[in-house]
Protein backbone atom coordinates (compact mmCIF):
# COMPACT_ATOMS: atom_id res chain seq x y z
CA UNK A 1 0.00 0.00 0.00
CA UNK A 2 1.67 3.68 -1.21
CA UNK A 3 -0.39 6.53 0.75
CA UNK A 4 -0.31 9.63 -0.76
CA UNK A 5 -2.51 12.67 -0.28
CA UNK A 6 -2.87 14.83 2.93
CA UNK A 7 -3.50 13.14 6.11
CA UNK A 8 -4.31 14.41 9.45
CA UNK A 9 -2.18 13.70 12.36
CA UNK A 10 -5.09 13.30 14.59
CA UNK A 11 -5.45 15.06 18.09
CA UNK A 12 -6.87 12.56 20.40
CA UNK A 13 -9.75 14.59 22.25
CA UNK A 14 -9.45 13.85 26.13
CA UNK A 15 -12.50 13.96 29.11
CA UNK A 16 -11.78 16.18 31.63
CA UNK A 17 -9.25 13.90 33.93
CA UNK A 18 -6.86 14.54 30.96
CA UNK A 19 -6.80 10.77 30.62
CA UNK A 20 -9.49 9.20 29.04
CA UNK A 21 -10.01 9.25 25.38
CA UNK A 22 -13.55 10.82 24.87
CA UNK A 23 -15.09 8.23 22.41
CA UNK A 24 -17.68 10.63 21.07
CA UNK A 25 -15.53 13.34 20.32
CA UNK A 26 -12.85 11.42 18.80
CA UNK A 27 -15.82 10.12 15.95
CA UNK A 28 -17.10 13.62 15.53
CA UNK A 29 -13.94 15.11 14.54
CA UNK A 30 -12.86 12.14 12.64
CA UNK A 31 -16.49 12.50 10.45
CA UNK A 32 -15.76 15.94 9.97
CA UNK A 33 -11.87 15.61 8.50
CA UNK A 34 -13.36 12.71 6.72
CA UNK A 35 -16.49 15.40 5.07
CA UNK A 36 -13.55 17.81 4.48
CA UNK A 37 -11.56 15.75 2.20
CA UNK A 38 -9.00 13.78 4.57
CA UNK A 39 -7.01 11.36 2.68
CA UNK A 40 -6.37 8.98 5.47
CA UNK A 41 -5.49 9.25 9.49
CA UNK A 42 -2.41 8.50 11.49
CA UNK A 43 -2.84 7.92 14.89
CA UNK A 44 -1.23 8.52 18.22
CA UNK A 45 2.00 9.90 17.16
CA UNK A 46 3.57 13.38 18.37
CA UNK A 47 0.51 14.91 17.75
CA UNK A 48 -1.78 12.34 19.23
CA UNK A 49 -0.01 12.20 22.62
CA UNK A 50 0.37 8.58 22.38
CA UNK A 51 3.53 8.27 24.53
CA UNK A 52 2.03 10.44 27.00
CA UNK A 53 -0.92 8.21 27.19
CA UNK A 54 -1.84 4.58 28.89
CA UNK A 55 -1.51 1.51 26.88
CA UNK A 56 -4.87 1.10 27.35
CA UNK A 57 -6.32 4.09 25.90
CA UNK A 58 -4.13 3.84 23.26
CA UNK A 59 -5.51 0.98 22.24
CA UNK A 60 -9.01 2.43 22.85
CA UNK A 61 -7.78 5.37 20.50
CA UNK A 62 -7.17 2.84 17.94
CA UNK A 63 -10.02 0.74 17.85
CA UNK A 64 -12.77 3.62 17.61
CA UNK A 65 -10.70 5.45 15.08
CA UNK A 66 -10.37 2.59 12.66
CA UNK A 67 -14.09 1.93 13.42
CA UNK A 68 -14.79 5.51 12.87
CA UNK A 69 -13.06 5.04 9.42
CA UNK A 70 -14.69 2.06 8.79
CA UNK A 71 -12.24 1.45 5.83
CA UNK A 72 -13.05 4.81 3.93
CA UNK A 73 -9.62 5.81 4.07
CA UNK A 74 -6.53 4.31 5.91
CA UNK A 75 -5.54 4.46 9.41
CA UNK A 76 -1.92 4.35 10.18
CA UNK A 77 -1.00 4.07 14.11
CA UNK A 78 1.84 4.89 16.16
CA UNK A 79 3.22 1.74 18.20
CA UNK A 80 6.01 3.38 19.41
CA UNK A 81 6.58 3.28 23.35
CA UNK A 82 9.19 3.52 26.51
CA UNK A 83 8.43 -0.26 26.79
CA UNK A 84 9.57 -2.35 24.22
CA UNK A 85 7.14 -4.83 25.21
CA UNK A 86 4.54 -2.60 24.87
CA UNK A 87 5.40 -1.63 21.43
CA UNK A 88 5.19 -5.41 20.50
CA UNK A 89 1.64 -5.39 22.16
CA UNK A 90 0.38 -2.26 20.64
CA UNK A 91 1.47 -3.25 17.35
CA UNK A 92 -0.36 -6.98 17.39
CA UNK A 93 -3.52 -4.75 18.89
CA UNK A 94 -3.54 -2.81 15.61
CA UNK A 95 -3.30 -5.11 13.19
CA UNK A 96 -5.97 -6.93 15.07
CA UNK A 97 -8.30 -3.58 15.08
CA UNK A 98 -8.04 -3.74 11.47
CA UNK A 99 -5.16 -0.49 11.58
CA UNK A 100 -3.68 -0.31 7.48
CA UNK A 101 -0.27 0.38 9.15
CA UNK A 102 1.79 1.15 11.86
CA UNK A 103 4.61 3.22 12.20
CA UNK A 104 7.26 4.12 15.41
CA UNK A 105 9.89 7.16 16.09
CA UNK A 106 13.06 5.47 16.82
CA UNK A 107 13.81 4.46 20.27
CA UNK A 108 14.41 7.56 22.70
CA UNK A 109 16.33 8.62 25.51
CA UNK A 110 19.37 6.76 25.72
CA UNK A 111 22.01 7.03 22.78
CA UNK A 112 21.55 3.55 20.90
CA UNK A 113 23.55 2.07 18.40
CA UNK A 114 22.94 1.75 14.71
CA UNK A 115 22.64 -1.84 15.34
CA UNK A 116 20.42 -1.76 18.02
CA UNK A 117 18.00 0.88 16.09
CA UNK A 118 18.11 -1.53 13.17
CA UNK A 119 17.46 -4.62 15.66
CA UNK A 120 14.49 -2.33 17.30
CA UNK A 121 12.57 -1.83 14.32
CA UNK A 122 13.11 -5.28 12.36
CA UNK A 123 11.69 -6.56 15.60
CA UNK A 124 8.65 -4.40 15.57
CA UNK A 125 8.35 -4.42 11.62
CA UNK A 126 8.29 -8.42 11.50
CA UNK A 127 5.59 -8.56 14.90
CA UNK A 128 2.61 -8.50 12.12
CA UNK A 129 2.14 -8.33 8.68
CA UNK A 130 1.03 -4.92 8.74
CA UNK A 131 2.82 -2.28 6.37
CA UNK A 132 5.28 -0.49 8.66
CA UNK A 133 6.36 3.18 8.37
CA UNK A 134 9.52 4.71 10.20
CA UNK A 135 9.34 7.48 11.85
CA UNK A 136 12.30 9.77 11.26
CA UNK A 137 11.68 12.96 13.28
CA UNK A 138 14.34 15.90 13.86
CA UNK A 139 14.30 15.81 17.64
CA UNK A 140 15.49 12.65 17.54
CA UNK A 141 19.36 13.13 17.67
CA UNK A 142 18.66 15.47 14.09
CA UNK A 143 16.88 12.37 12.51
CA UNK A 144 18.41 9.66 10.77
CA UNK A 145 20.14 10.13 7.58
CA UNK A 146 19.65 8.81 4.15
CA UNK A 147 21.54 5.38 4.67
CA UNK A 148 20.21 4.40 7.87
CA UNK A 149 16.63 4.55 6.28
CA UNK A 150 17.99 2.72 3.38
CA UNK A 151 19.04 -0.35 5.33
CA UNK A 152 15.51 0.00 7.42
CA UNK A 153 13.68 0.07 3.80
CA UNK A 154 15.27 -3.48 3.29
CA UNK A 155 13.40 -4.97 6.71
CA UNK A 156 10.45 -7.00 6.00
CA UNK A 157 7.15 -4.66 5.54
CA UNK A 158 9.05 -1.60 5.97
CA UNK A 159 7.63 0.00 2.97
CA UNK A 160 7.85 3.75 3.82
CA UNK A 161 8.77 6.83 6.15
CA UNK A 162 7.44 9.74 7.44
CA UNK A 163 10.08 12.30 7.13
CA UNK A 164 9.51 15.21 10.05
CA UNK A 165 13.02 15.94 9.39
CA UNK A 166 14.21 19.44 7.40
CA UNK A 167 17.12 18.18 5.56
CA UNK A 168 15.23 17.52 2.17
CA UNK A 169 18.59 16.45 0.64
CA UNK A 170 19.04 13.60 2.71
CA UNK A 171 15.27 12.79 1.32
CA UNK A 172 16.50 12.71 -1.65
CA UNK A 173 19.08 10.65 -1.52
CA UNK A 174 16.61 7.95 0.41
CA UNK A 175 14.92 8.47 -2.11
CA UNK A 176 17.53 7.80 -5.08
CA UNK A 177 18.94 4.89 -2.71
CA UNK A 178 16.16 2.73 -2.91
CA UNK A 179 15.22 3.58 -6.85
CA UNK A 180 11.91 5.81 -6.14
CA UNK A 181 10.26 3.21 -4.55
CA UNK A 182 9.72 3.75 -0.47
CA UNK A 183 6.84 5.79 0.30
CA UNK A 184 7.90 8.97 1.25
CA UNK A 185 5.55 11.14 3.60
CA UNK A 186 6.37 15.11 4.56
CA UNK A 187 6.04 15.65 8.12
CA UNK A 188 6.43 18.96 8.89
CA UNK A 189 3.61 21.32 8.08
CA UNK A 190 5.31 24.22 7.60
CA UNK A 191 7.01 22.82 4.84
CA UNK A 192 4.51 20.31 2.78
CA UNK A 193 4.71 21.96 -0.50
CA UNK A 194 9.01 21.84 -0.33
CA UNK A 195 8.67 17.98 0.95
CA UNK A 196 6.16 17.33 -2.20
CA UNK A 197 8.79 19.27 -4.29
CA UNK A 198 11.70 16.93 -3.24
CA UNK A 199 9.22 13.69 -3.87
CA UNK A 200 7.48 12.89 -0.93
CA UNK A 201 4.07 11.35 -1.86
CA UNK A 202 2.04 12.66 0.89
CA UNK A 203 1.56 14.79 3.79
CA UNK A 204 0.74 14.15 7.66
CA UNK A 205 0.26 16.52 9.62
CA UNK A 206 -1.09 18.16 13.17
CA UNK A 207 -2.33 21.54 11.96
CA UNK A 208 -4.30 19.48 9.18
CA UNK A 209 -6.77 18.94 12.46
CA UNK A 210 -7.51 22.74 12.01
CA UNK A 211 -6.79 24.17 8.73
CA UNK A 212 -7.58 20.93 6.25
CA UNK A 213 -8.94 22.46 3.30
CA UNK A 214 -5.85 24.54 2.89
CA UNK A 215 -3.76 21.81 3.45
CA UNK A 216 -5.45 20.24 0.43
CA UNK A 217 -5.59 23.13 -1.73
CA UNK A 218 -1.89 22.93 -1.55
CA UNK A 219 -1.62 19.40 -2.31
CA UNK A 220 -3.98 19.64 -5.07
CA UNK A 221 -2.64 22.47 -7.06
CA UNK A 222 1.24 21.16 -7.00
CA UNK A 223 -0.60 17.87 -8.36
CA UNK A 224 -1.88 20.36 -10.99
CA UNK A 225 1.63 22.35 -11.35
CA UNK A 226 0.24 25.64 -10.30
CA UNK A 227 2.96 26.26 -8.14
CA UNK A 228 2.07 29.99 -7.53
CA UNK A 229 -1.04 29.12 -6.00
CA UNK A 230 0.14 26.43 -3.90
CA UNK A 231 2.79 28.88 -2.47
CA UNK A 232 0.11 31.34 -2.00
CA UNK A 233 -1.84 28.41 0.58
CA UNK A 234 1.34 26.97 2.40
CA UNK A 235 2.28 30.68 3.19
CA UNK A 236 -1.34 31.45 4.56
CA UNK A 237 -0.97 27.98 6.41
CA UNK A 238 2.45 29.04 7.50
CA UNK A 239 1.44 32.41 9.02
CA UNK A 240 -1.20 30.59 11.16
CA UNK A 241 1.28 28.17 12.43
CA UNK A 242 3.71 30.63 13.43
CA UNK A 243 0.85 31.80 15.87
CA UNK A 244 0.86 29.12 17.43
CA UNK A 245 4.77 29.01 19.19
CA UNK A 246 4.64 31.38 21.89
CA UNK A 247 1.65 28.58 23.45
CA UNK A 248 2.70 25.27 22.28
CA UNK A 249 1.21 23.55 18.89
CA UNK A 250 -0.50 20.90 20.63
CA UNK A 251 -1.92 23.21 22.95
CA UNK A 252 -2.97 25.25 20.48
CA UNK A 253 -4.49 23.13 18.08
CA UNK A 254 -6.56 21.83 20.49
CA UNK A 255 -7.85 25.16 21.81
CA UNK A 256 -8.54 25.80 17.68
CA UNK A 257 -10.53 22.41 17.93
CA UNK A 258 -12.29 23.47 20.87
CA UNK A 259 -13.43 26.91 18.69
CA UNK A 260 -14.58 24.72 15.86
CA UNK A 261 -16.95 22.98 18.55
CA UNK A 262 -15.07 19.68 19.09
CA UNK A 263 -14.30 19.51 22.78
CA UNK A 264 -11.40 17.44 22.80
CA UNK A 265 -10.15 18.83 26.01
CA UNK A 266 -6.59 19.96 27.40
CA UNK A 267 -3.13 18.70 25.73
CA UNK A 268 -1.85 15.83 28.17
CA UNK A 269 0.41 17.32 31.04
CA UNK A 270 2.65 18.35 32.11
CA UNK A 271 2.21 20.52 28.44
CA UNK A 272 0.74 23.84 28.90
CA UNK A 273 -3.20 23.79 30.34
CA UNK A 274 -5.74 25.77 29.20
CA UNK A 275 -7.81 28.81 31.38
CA UNK A 276 -9.56 31.64 30.22
CA UNK A 277 -6.81 33.86 29.42
CA UNK A 278 -4.51 31.80 26.93
CA UNK A 279 -7.82 30.56 25.33
CA UNK A 280 -8.69 33.96 24.58
CA UNK A 281 -5.06 34.54 23.54
CA UNK A 282 -4.81 31.71 20.91
CA UNK A 283 -7.83 32.56 19.72
CA UNK A 284 -6.87 36.35 19.09
CA UNK A 285 -3.61 35.16 17.67
CA UNK A 286 -4.72 32.60 15.09
CA UNK A 287 -7.50 34.90 13.83
CA UNK A 288 -4.88 37.96 13.46
CA UNK A 289 -2.90 35.30 11.21
CA UNK A 290 -5.81 34.74 8.91
CA UNK A 291 -7.21 31.60 10.75
CA UNK A 292 -10.85 31.09 10.08
CA UNK A 293 -13.50 28.33 12.28
CA UNK A 294 -13.67 26.99 8.90
CA UNK A 295 -10.20 25.90 8.43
Amino acid sequence: MKFEGIMPALITPLEKDGKTVNEKVARELIEHLLSQGADGFYVLGSTGEGLLLTEEERMRMCEISVSQVNGRKPVICHIAAMNFDEAIRLTKHAEKAGADAVSAIPPVFFAYRQEEIYGYYKTLATSSNLPFIIYNHSSIGGGMNAETVAKLYEIDNVTGVKWTVYNYYEMIRLKEMTHGEINIINGPDEMLLSGLSMGADAGIGTTYNVMLPRFLEIYKNFKAGNMEKANEYQASVDKVISSMFEYGVIPSVKAMCTMMGFDVGNAVKPQLQMNDEVFTAIKEKALNAGWTLEG
